[in-house]
């Protein structure tokens, strides 16, 4: 299957401007959202930085896409993690402002020199965001490779941050969803076809508990318990959740990308869901880039996406080495 630049440049520059018109509403609720939506790239707000800026989101989707130039060694991206983490490596001003608490400590062990995919944390406690949120680069060096080899990379490469089967399953998920849109397919066949796909792997993964898989009803309609199980699209607004839960960032990006038709109308709507806007906003932002290509991202907000000119030189360099794999 052919890689485009196209892809590659959408879906890095669509991350990162999601996740920019995130930062300065990150924490307020949907109701206040309600009140004054996001229409519009903002300076300041919650975390007091300047128009264009993004978060730890892009910052570590960065270090994963810039390690992946070079080759693919665990060691080599949990290096440019904690020198992101401890020397501001590919921040938007030169400081960190935001980072969670997981992908902290994770980072503090692999600065310690423990063994990359060791590092996450792998209790129930330790599913939040922040693996989904940078996987998204990772997508262009396992495209072409068997679904088993698919799936053991994304959970290495996870668990250098977050190793619970539950986070390695949502990134998983996502990538396989992102690897459809990349061949052009209908969204909607693109959902139906990862349902499909996953459900049939998972089956064969017996070290996987069935409630774990169960967790993911909305996206793999394929129920275990007593649920009201319907596809993520049919869902209310009301229905779908915002906070920084890995499971509510996936389906609330999967249910933007369904419930949309452009790449601002996808972010905006991520955005104002409310609570982790600047993740919501990268992670659907990330797949609204590759539907819809960097052409399809208004041209207003990159020209205010602080280092987009170094963004777009990283994603040419990703594409070049990607191409020869």
């Amino acid at each position: 299957m052919v890689m485009l630049l196209e892809h590659v440049a959408g879906s890095i520059l669509g991350l990162a401007v999601g996740d920019a018109l995130g930062v300065p509403v990150e924490f307020e609720s949907r109701h206040s959202l309600k009140q004054n939506p996001v229409t519009d790239m903002r300076a300041y707000g919650s975390h007091r930085q300047p128009v264009g800026t993004w978060s730890d989101d892009s910052s570590l989707a960065l270090c994963l896409a810039e390690s992946l130039t070079q080759s693919y060694d665990l060691k080599d991206v949990a290096n440019r993690f904690v020198n992101w983490y401890n020397y501001n490596y590919w921040t938007p001003h030169g400081e960190v402002f935001d980072v969670g608490i997981a992908t902290s400590q994770a980072i503090h062990q692999l600065g310690l020199g423990i063994e990359p995919t060791k590092a996450g944390g792998k209790s129930v406690s330790s599913n939040g965001n922040g693996s989904l949120m940078r996987i998204l680069p990772l997508l262009f060096y396992i495209y072409n490779k068997p679904i088993e080899q698919r799936f053991a990379i994304v959970k290495d490469v996870s668990s250098l941050t977050h190793a619970h089967i539950r986070s390695v399953m949502a990134c998983f998920y996502y990538l396989e969803f992102a690897r459809l849109l990349m061949q052009r397919t209908d969204k909607f066949m693109a959902f139906e076809q990862t349902k499909n796909t996953v459900n049939d792997f998972l089956k064969t993964q017996n070290h996987i508990p069935m409630e774990e898989i169960d967790l993911f009803h909305r996206l793999l309609v394929n129920p275990i318990g007593n649920y009201d199980i319907k596809p993520i699209y049919e869902y209310k607004e009301a229905e779908i959740y915002s906070s920084g839960y890995v499971l509510h960032t996936l389906e609330a990006s999967i249910w933007c990308i369904l419930t949309s038709d452009s790449y601002a109308e996808t972010v905006l709507k991520a955005v104002n869901l409310g609570e982790d806007t600047d993740t919501t906003g990268a992670v659907a932002g990330g797949l609204a880039g590759i539907m819809y290509t960097e052409v399809g991202i208004p041209k207003s907000w990159l020209v205010q996406l602080v280092k987009v000119e170094e963004i777009r030189d990283l994603t040419v360099r990703l594409f070049e080495k990607m191409s020869q794999n």
